[in-house]
């Protein structure tokens, strides 16, 4: 049940992703991810009132619980990693190719993986290894079939800012694992989301808005709210799949990354990108890696 759980997680998640590109092709960017930050907190703020001001929701996964400043302190940490890979994720995402920023972000497994073997002292077998010199490679070739459309790795910001987005998704993974030692699922789902509004106004109102005239012009989408929504229930069954008593949280993070073969597919069908040939030699790679990631958890 749990995997199945984590393979719809998946799919939503690609879905995700791809009213994400269509959100912000053309686009200014950070209004598109203040009415993200935004949207899912409204989505969440029922959840608030109800768990605050009556008992509607008391005993059930959806109760939001009172805590202490200290767990608000620590949520708001991650609310602070998670924006930073939203921000670099997103400005890299308006301008590469589904096809490069999918292969690329479903390598943060592993990044994910060599943190937990320095951070926490686990250790890689040999299955793991093998999993993490496949991606390593595939990263390699997905840079060579970035060339035949003019994008250098070594000298695109934009594959840097996807770099960086997967580093920060990483260390953002890592964290969970600490904070979910201890704190509630709901207390960390509803209040990152809010957090994350929070900073969001500031950065909208001082940073973007004076200078809108100057940079690409913001243009509503109904796909921002498709943004939203389905990042919010891809997360919520996430972590429902968590609760379970024998689901394992190296696999269902592994399988969430084969949402790659959603968005690659919507970049052939909608986005038309180019080269998809050497691309379809890239993304085996990359969910070959995954495979033998699993192999090596179970």
């Amino acid at each position: 049940m749990w995997l199945a759980l984590a393979f719809m997680s998946a799919f939503l998640l690609g879905c995700y992703e791809v009213n994400k590109k269509i959100s912000l092709n053309g686009n200014a960017v950070i209004p598109v991810l203040f009415f993200n930050t935004l949207i899912s907190s409204l989505i969440f703020l029922p959840f608030i009132l109800l768990s605050f001001f009556t008992h509607v929701l008391d005993g059930t996964m959806l109760y939001v619980p009172h805590v202490s400043l200290e767990t608000h302190i620590a949520v708001f940490i991650k609310a602070v990693i998670v924006l930073s890979s939203w921000m670099f994720g997103y400005f890299a995402l308006k301008h590469l190719p589904l096809t490069i920023t999918g292969p690329i972000k479903a390598t943060q497994p592993v990044v994910t993986l060599i943190g937990a073997l320095l951070i926490f002292g686990e250790r890689l077998n040999l299955y793991q290894w093998i999993g993490v010199i496949l991606s390593i490679a595939s990263f390699y070739l997905l840079s060579s079939s970035g060339k035949k459309e003019g994008i250098r790795f070594s000298h695109n910001k934009w594959i840097f800012f996807t770099v960086l987005s997967v580093l920060t998704g990483a260390a953002s993974g890592l964290y969970d694992k600490h904070l979910m030692g201890s704190l509630d699922v709901m207390t960390v789902q509803v209040w990152f989301n809010v957090y994350q509004c929070f900073m969001m106004l500031p950065i909208l109102l001082f940073l973007w808005y004076p200078r809108r005239k100057k940079t690409t012009p913001f243009v509503w989408h109904w796909n921002i709210v498709f943004i939203s929504v389905f990042l919010c229930i891809a997360d919520w069954i996430y972590f429902y799949a968590l609760t379970f008593p024998d689901s394992m949280i190296s696999i269902v993070s592994m399988v969430r990354r084969s949402n790659v073969l959603v968005t690659f597919m919507a970049g052939a069908l909608f986005f038309h990108e180019k080269n998809l040939k050497s691309k379809v030699v890239d993304l085996f790679l990359v969910l070959l890696g995954m495979i033998f990631l699993y192999l090596g958890t179970r």
